[in-house]
């Protein structure tokens, strides 16, 4: 999935305004350089003239942004440098931190986007790079486990 993609899902999910997200953006990396006007040209389809590509660094911000805004900024721990590019595992894992997800959890989002995994497919998804049982997480569940959870957090209209 593309790094709008992502962030057009999760903005859709949790009914975040333009002004909101370049917030939760910043609460993550305050040089990040993202306002209102940045956020709308990265939420416009694609053929629009006033599209731009989210950037990798945006999209980790973002997702950094959304753990501190969801569970709170650990001050133990020192900030952690963004991330220069974010594949889909490393978009399902930071999701999965900030909405406190566990293995259950993770199964059941995936069971009610009718597209269920087994225990090892889904930790396999979790692993490092370079582990035997390692697996790429392709943009179908990435997309499945969006639509699963806004099914699970979207306030009813």
């Amino acid at each position: 999935m593309t790094n709008n993609d992502i962030l057009r899902s999760v903005r859709y999910m949790l009914d975040l305004s333009d002004i909101k997200v370049a917030e939760i953006a910043k609460l993550a990396d305050a040089d990040l350089d993202i306002d209102k006007d940045a956020v709308q040209h990265f939420l416009r389809k694609e053929d629009d003239a006033e599209y731009l590509n989210c950037p990798d660094r945006v999209l980790a911000g973002f997702l950094d942004g959304l753990i501190v805004h969801r569970r709170g900024r650990d001050e133990s721990l020192p900030p952690r440098p963004p991330e220069r590019r974010v594949s889909n595992n490393l978009a399902l894992k930071k999701l999965r931190v900030a909405f406190e997800l566990k293995d259950v959890d993770m199964h059941a989002i995936f069971s009610e986007a009718g597209f269920p995994l087994s225990k090892p497919e889904l930790s396999a998804l979790f692993r490092q790079p370079g582990h035997k049982h390692y697996r790429a997480c392709g943009d179908q569940i990435l997309r499945n486990f969006l639509k699963g959870l806004t099914a699970r957090f979207r306030v009813a209209d």
